[in-house]
């Protein structure tokens, strides 16, 4: 049977609305308080409700990218980690070419210096192939672009750092037949060992300051993230001190509401009594 089917005093009608209003209104409170948020979807609010969905969408955006940038920190690390390498073994094929400097023409100590320098120089092409990181190795030449926040984004070239790409000549010192041309001969691979470490102090250095710009953007993208995040969540979320506050009050004005009803009905019940 429908409400209007049914004759009510003004008294009861006024009650009964007021206690439908408390009731929706209880309804609204319980939401926010289950769901943490006073704007759920866009009925509750259509500005703020899509102005967190734009906040929020871009602050995931953000947070994929940072993602990224993370993986290419470790691959200008894993870089950089194979040209501290490389230096080293350098260092030792410098100290190795010194010793042949004092070695005799034709000796069996020139041979074995030659050995061991060779096999440094075949070390140093290894290592440089074992510098990369997920498919990408900055030391083989490969190029890592980073992906910033919309059209921005990094470009890092790197360099073939095996002893061919450094320039570094493989040795046959045992097969020279004359003091002067072991000398000189010596003096060149020296020579090319220096050229080889300016050649990998230069490279590094470029990487580390790719590194740190990413290290920069990755710390302002977390930033950017929290930024945007808050941003959403004050377009959205409840305040629950006063969300718990207004079901309280609710709560009273139903028990209010649900007495006034009662006692505008017993106008009606009244007339019953002139029957009895």
């Amino acid at each position: 049977m429908a409400i209007s089917d049914i004759s009510l005093t003004s008294g009861m009608k006024s009650n009964l609305l007021s206690l439908q209003s408390t009731v929706t209104l209880l309804n609204r409170t319980q939401q926010r308080l289950s769901s943490g948020k006073k704007v759920n979807s866009a009925l509750d609010d259509p500005t703020s409700y899509f102005a967190a969905q734009a906040l929020s969408a871009r602050a995931g955006i953000i947070d994929g990218l940072k993602s990224a940038m993370g993986q290419a920190t470790q691959t200008v690390t894993a870089a950089n980690q194979g040209v501290s390498g490389i230096s080293s073994l350098i260092e030792q094929a410098k100290a190795v070419a010194q010793s042949a400097q004092s070695a005799t023409l034709g000796s069996a100590q020139l041979t074995s210096l030659q050995t061991q320098y060779n096999d440094i120089l075949s070390q140093i092409t290894s290592l440089s192939a074992d510098s990369g990181y997920q498919g990408k190795n900055l030391l083989a030449g490969d190029v890592l672009t980073v992906q910033f926040e919309g059209s921005h984004s990094l470009t890092i070239t790197g360099f073939t750092a095996t002893a061919t790409g450094l320039s570094l000549s493989v040795s046959a010192w045992a097969a020279i037949l004359t003091t002067s041309n072991l000398a000189t001969a010596i003096t060149t691979s020296i020579t090319q060992l220096d050229t080889a470490t300016s050649t990998l102090s230069s490279n590094s250095s470029s990487l580390a300051s790719s590194l740190s710009i990413i290290t920069v953007r990755q710390n302002f993208s977390t930033n950017m993230v929290n930024t945007l995040t808050t941003g959403a969540d004050n377009l959205t979320l409840a305040d629950t001190n006063e969300e718990g506050a207004n079901m309280l009050m609710l709560q009273t004005r139903q028990s209010l509401g649900v007495t006034a009803l009662s006692l505008s009905s017993q106008a009606a019940q009244s007339v019953l009594k002139l029957f009895g």
